[in-house]
């Protein structure tokens, strides 16, 4: 029996994405090797490569230590995309005069249920990762971490799988940036920011990429005071003048603050708040937040 994973909050929602994607109650086989492919990721990549080669009559293996699904179905492309469907009906409506329907006000966010349409939505789409389907196409599932121990052998939960070629899709993650007192001040990821349960009033993001860009935005619509800051001089490693210039305007219209070309000092907690000194245009500043987001 493989490992418990648990995903916050424990909700029926993501329990439904446990089920799918690293079911507790999975029974890893009995190698059944050589195997013509061993897998070693079930990200995009791991099961794009497993799916095609069993079509073609190869005998495959795959190993995921963790969420089936990878980046994609858990903490990028799916649960991005749900948000930001509800950040721009917000923008919709903010801008529905402009096409000739006048609304009373502006929008209210119920930020707890943006988040839970988001688990509901990434539950529902987890069975097309699941490991009862990949085993229904011909694939030996292994839940749990391996490792190496010969050229052509791989050991995960004690069982010893023999293979004639690997693929290794493990992917990646955040990267750690040094800036001191980050750590103990505390941050988020891009896998943390899909568990918040409550919008922070203040958020900064570092790294104005396009993870960054759109979570700026996002939070922005929601109302949180977001500023991004990022070391380069232009966002989301664009090269157009005129892309930069309209991403630029259409970002501060939604009221995000931007300090390119700045260098983060330090972090500090004070109070619940986050303290951030970092250096722009020659000026030593500080923002307080109540929550960092690393992207």
């Amino acid at each position: 029996m493989v490992s418990q994973i648990e995903v916050a909050p424990f909700d029926k929602h993501n329990q439904i994405l446990v089920s799918n994607a690293h079911p507790p109650d999975w029974q890893n086989p009995t190698p059944d090797g050589p195997y013509n492919l061993l897998v070693i990721g079930g990200g995009s990549a791991g099961l794009v490569a497993a799916v095609g080669a069993a079509g073609v009559g190869a005998k495959v293996a795959l190993v995921e230590k963790h969420l089936l699904g990878g980046d994609c179905l858990n903490v990028g492309c799916v649960p991005s995309k749900t948000i930001l469907r509800s950040a721009k009906a917000v923008g919709d409506i903010r801008h529905a005069a402009g096409v000739g329907v006048n609304l009373p006000g502006d929008p209210t966010v119920d930020f707890a249920a943006v988040m839970e349409r988001m688990r509901r939505i990434r539950a529902d789409i987890s069975y097309h990762d699941s490991a009862q389907r990949f085993r229904d196409a011909g694939i030996d599932m292994y839940l749990g971490t391996g490792r190496f121990t010969g050229r052509h052998t791989f050991e995960v939960d004690g069982r010893t799988i023999e293979f004639r070629k690997a693929v290794i899709a493990t992917g990646s993650r955040a990267a750690n940036i040094p800036i001191p007192g980050l750590k103990e001040a505390g941050y988020i990821t891009n896998e943390g920011v899909f568990e918040l349960t409550e919008r922070p009033a203040r958020l900064a993001i570092i790294g104005a990429g396009p993870i960054g860009l759109e979570m700026a935005q996002a939070f922005a619509r929601f109302g949180s005071e977001v500023t991004v800051f990022d070391i380069m001089p232009v966002m989301g490693g664009l090269r157009d003048p005129e892309g930069i210039a309209l991403v630029r305007e259409a970002l501060e219209a939604d009221g995000i603050q931007f300090y390119l070309e700045s260098q983060t000092q330090n972090v500090a907690r004070q109070g619940d708040g986050k303290v951030i000194t970092f250096t722009h245009a020659g000026e030593t500043k500080i923002v307080t937040v109540d929550q960092i987001l690393l992207a």
